[in-house]
Formats: structure tokens, C-alpha cells, sequence
């Protein structure tokens, strides 16, 4: 909106098209008068010259009350060193440099203050402006801005209470399913073996909700994140195992078929594959009264001649169950949704499941879907591209190595040094660890284990992240310290935490620890942390 129309127009002179001076006059009269944008002709003593009836309008100010007056007086004064940097601006501008905006406030006739967007431009000895009324804009602007740093304050509260929650509920948690692990491996008649099987199940079914409200959370505010890491596929399928035990409980047939290339080494995140087969099984287990639950896991290459890395894992589902009519399907992945609501009263959960799922899947770039026919079964199928880590030439080369059941030999008793402030959680690490012939130290805060630490040594150390006086990360990071001005060796540091998110797990290790393993903890769980940072 800058001004460019020459200097001759304004000084009476001819402008060579053979149009009088006074018509021009008077074109920029009628110009003045129609204008509903703010036209300002000012000296370069900053004196008003000439406005147009808009500036009445807008500001109450009548063009014969403005004419004379210093345009600078109207200015509001927190936007006058600006206003003046501007001034300077355009008075010194030189031919063929852009035009620059500014924003600022004026005063209206009434005392207020309009906001208005400028341009102007110099010719001669005159200055040349429009303006325009931007008030509202700029409020809506605002407004909006105000708004998105509210959503962003909820959206760290609710983080924050998420986290807290998961904390909360994850500590007591990991009393419960920690103990009944522990107590699982002691000798028990058949009735005590049932009943530490029923408070088990419960817990588990406590963690995976508590883990559905949590992902649902993440995923709604873009928070969850993948990993993309090597891994071997059997340990994304390692809820076969635990779910051909519970069909097998029910009397239900388990089959599993495996094309002969699913098998080796992939990049991706294999605890969220492992999460959305877990939710399916789990599914067809609980809805599936007789007959049998079926498993097929296939692995095809995006090369036909099969030499590229680019391939596809797709894993299906398929039961005898309930099933569900096509009417359901629609809204089967949705969140708080089932089949219908006989399903909730019959057998419980949330609906998150497969709402979850379907995220994973979409996130990971795949595809999933779902048929069924009522009261004849249900069948699921997803399908993720996947690269393989490494030829299968080469993974078949490998030796595997199966997961820890014991602590590592050290010729001696593990020195474990335990930092946990809640006396049940102390009591869960002690049953897992001294059946296995540590020795286990004690402290109840972050401060009480670094003095601990000094008096020394241990193989390893296990950080609660929460405690009084001196939480977790804290005292990772003076342990760090300590060792880095003493020159000792460096000794692992497992967190513990029920903080169970990936920023929690980000945080731990840039506070110097090795590993972080997510309460509730059972003994594979705590064994497999510690054999990791330790080594056989």
C-alpha cells in the first residue's frame, strides 16, 4: 500500500499528459474524500499537511482539526521510540529500497487507541501514507495467540498430571505384581497357585489400562514417538508365547503358521509391534469360548527378486469368537468403542485397544483392518514395511543367546546398591535379588545412596527416579560427578521408575544412567536391566 504517484502531481506542476494542475488538484481531492483507508501527506518537520475524511471516521478527527497538527502527538507513547526508528526510516529511504510496514497505536478523539498498519514514502520535502485500521485483526491475532499459550499450559498440566498418575499408581502396582512374582517361585499348594494366579492377572490388567489411558493421552497430543532400532522378530512376538498359555487354559486349540522368511533381523520399533499383536491376541483370546485361535506371521520382499532391504511383516489374527456385524465394523477403532455394549458388561476393558492399534499401525506407515461374521469369529490383519538389519544369510549365522534368568556370574556376591524410598518396593528388589545370592544395600533417598556410594564399592546400582531429599536423576548425576573427580571406574546405574514415559526414559539417561526399566518390575524384568548394564 505505499504511495509512489510522482512529486509533480502535488507541486502544481505539468505532468506531461496534458491534465492541468487543477484537475489534478482536484482528482486528488475526490481521492482524499472516497478513501476508506487513512491518506496522510505530511513536511519533514512531521506537520500534517493534508488527511482524508477516513481519518473522521476512524479516529474522530475532522481533516480541518488534523491539518497543522504534529502526527507524532497521536502516537501512543510506548510505541514512540518505534514510531520514531520508522520516521527516520523513511525520510532517509533510497531509491529502489522496499517499502516497510509498521504497526502501531493512535489516539482517537475519544481518548482510546485504534491500531493502524502503515506505509509511506518520500518524495521531495513531503511524506506520503496510508493507513489502515487493524484493531481488530491484531485483538483476533491476540486473542488466538493467547488461546494457543492457554492450550499449551493445559497441555503441559495434563502432561504433568498423566505423569504423576502414572507414577502414583504404578508405584503401589509394583508392590503387588512384584511380590506375586517373587511369591510364584516359591512352593505353594494348587489353591494358593490359583489365587496367585487371579492377583496377577488383575495386575496385569491394572498395568495395561493404566499403560491405554497413557498411550491415548501421548498419541492425542503428538507426544508419542517411535523408536527405530534393530531388533530380532522374535521379540515382537513374544505374546504368542504367553497368550498360547492362556488359550490353552481355556481349552482353545492354538496354531500358529509362519512363512519360512519371518524370521531375522528388522529396524523399527518392535515394543509397539509387539504391543498391537499383544492387544489382538489378547482379544481373541477373551472373546473366543471354543474353538481355536489362529496365527499367521508372513514376510515378503518389496523386491521381487527378494535382494532389496524394503520388506512387509504382516501378522493376522483369527479366532472363533463372538465376531461382530458389519454395522460395528465402521466404529470398531474407535476410542471408547466395542462391538456393542453387551461386550463392556460381559467382558470388561475400555475400548482403547483397538483404537490404540490402529494409531500404532498408521504411525509405523502400515495398514490394519478387520472382518467377522457374529457368533462365527473375527479376523485381524495388519501389515508394516519393514527393512531388514541384515541378510538372513547372516542372521542365520549368528549365535543367539536366551534371555537371563539369573543375575551374571561375578565370581562372588553382587554388591547392589538399592535407592528406593517405599518400604514394599525396597522389600520387591530384595525377594528378587537376594534368592539370587546378592548382597543388597539399602538407601532410602538420593542422598542416603550417594553416601552409600562412597563407601563403596557395588556391581551396580538401582535409581529410583521420585524420593525425598535427593531424587533419582539428582543423584545419578552426582554419582557421575563423584566417579569423574575420583577417576573411579564407572559403575552401571539401572532407574527404576514408575515414570514410565519417553521423556522419563530420556531423562534418565542424560542424567548419567546406563538403562531404564518402567515399574511395575517382576523378576525377568529386573534381571534382564541388570544383565544388560552388567554383561555375562
Amino acid at each position: 500500500m505505499s504511495c509512489s504517484a510522482p512529486a509533480a502531481l502535488y507541486d502544481g506542476a505539468p505532468d506531461g499528459s496534458g491534465v492541468s494542475a487543477a484537475a489534478d488538484a482536484d482528482d486528488l481531492a475526490r481521492f482524499f474524500d472516497v478513501s476508506l483507508d487513512l491518506l496522510v501527506i505530511r513536511d519533514l518537520e512531521g506537520r500534517i499537511v493534508r488527511v482524508s475524511r477516513s481519518w473522521q471516521t476512524a479516529l474522530g478527527h475532522s481533516p480541518a482539526e488534523m491539518r497543522g497538527k504534529v502526527l507524532l502527538d497521536l502516537v501512543h507513547p510506548q510505541d514512540l521510540p518505534a514510531t520514531r526508528e520508522g520516521v527516520v526510516e523513511v525520510e532517509n529511504r533510497r531509491p529502489g529500497d522496499p517499502v516497510l510496514g509498521q504497526i502501531n497505536r493512535y489516539r482517537h478523539k475519544d481518548g482510546s487507541y485504534r491500531t493502524l498498519e502503515w506505509r509511506a514514502q518520500r518524495f521531495g520535502d513531503r511524506i506520503y501514507a496510508v493507513a489502515r485500521d487493524v484493531t481488530d485483526r491484531v485483538a483476533a491475532e491476540q486473542a488466538l495467540l493467547d488461546a494457543k499459550a492457554a492450550a499449551e499450559a493445559a497441555n503441559r498440566a495434563k502432561s504433568d498430571f498423566l505423569a504423576n498418575m502414572s507414577h502414583e499408581i504404578r508405584t503401589p502396582l509394583n508392590g503387588v505384581i512384584g511380590i506375586v512374582d517373587a511369591l510364584s517361585r516359591t512352593p505353594l499348594s494348587d489353591e494358593q497357585s490359583e489365587m496367585v494366579g487371579l492377583i496377577r492377572s488383575s495386575g496385569d490388567t491394572l498395568e495395561r489400562l493404566v499403560s491405554d489411558i497413557l498411550d491415548v493421552s501421548k498419541i492425542e497430543a503428538g507426544q508419542l514417538t517411535l523408536e527405530c532400532r534393530p531388533f530380532d522378530l522374535e521379540e515382537a512376538l513374544e505374546p504368542l508365547a504367553m497368550n498360547r498359555a492362556r488359550a490353552e487354559d481355556k481349552g482353545l486349540a492354538f496354531h500358529v503358521h509362519r512363512s519360512p522368511e519371518a524370521r531375522g533381523l528388522f529396524l523399527g520399533d518392535s515394543t509397539r509391534i509387539r504391543q498391537v499383536l499383544g492387544n489382538l491376541l489378547s482379544n481373541a483370546v477373551k472373546f473366543t469360548a471354543e474353538g481355536a485361535v489362529s496365527v499367521s506371521v508372513e514376510v515378503w520382499s518389496d523386491d521381487p527378486e527378494g535382494r532389496g532391504p524394503g520388506h512387509q511383516l504382516a501378522l493376522t489374527v483369527e479366532d472363533t469368537g463372538v465376531g461382530f456385524g458389519s454395522a460395528h465394523a465402521a466404529r470398531l477403532f474407535d476410542r471408547f468403542n466395542q462391538a456393542d455394549g453387551t461386550i463392556t458388561r460381559r467382558f470388561g476393558g475400555t475400548g482403547l485397544g483397538l483404537s490404540i492399534c490402529r494409531s500404532l499401525v498408521e504411525m509405523m506407515g502400515g495398514q490394519i483392518e478387520a472382518r467377522s461374521t457374529v457368533g462365527a469369529g473375527s479376523r485381524f490383519r495388519f501389515v508394516l514395511p519393514l527393512k531388514r538389519a541384515c541378510s538372513l544369510a547372516d542372521y542365520d549365522a549368528r549365535e543367539t543367546e536366551a534371555a537371563p534368568t539369573t543375575l551374571p556370574e561375578a565370581g562372588r556376591a553382587l554388591r547392589v546398591l538399592l535407592a528406593e524410598d517405599h518400604p514394599t518396593n525396597q522389600r520387591v528388589v530384595q525377594l528378587i535379588l537376594v534368592s539370587q545370592g546378592a548382597e543388597v544395600v539399602i538407601a532410602g533417598d538420593g542422598a542416603q545412596a550417594l553416601t552409600a556410594f562412597e563407601a563403596g564399592p557395588f556391581d551396580v546400582v538401582l535409581m529410583d527416579m521420585q524420593m525425598p531429599v535427593m531424587d533419582g536423576l539428582s543423584a545419578t548425576r552426582a554419582i557421575r560427578e563423584l566417579e569423574a573427580r575420583t577417576g573411579q571406574t564407572r559403575t552401571p546405574v539401572v532407574v527404576l521408575s514408575a515414570n514410565a514415559m519417553a521423556e522419563h526414559r530420556e531423562e534418565a539417561l542424560a542424567a548419567g544412567a546406563d538403562i531404564h526399566v518402567a515399574k511395575p518390575i517382576t523378576a525377568a524384568s529386573l534381571l534382564a536391566g541388570i544383565e544388560a548394564v552388567i554383561g555375562a
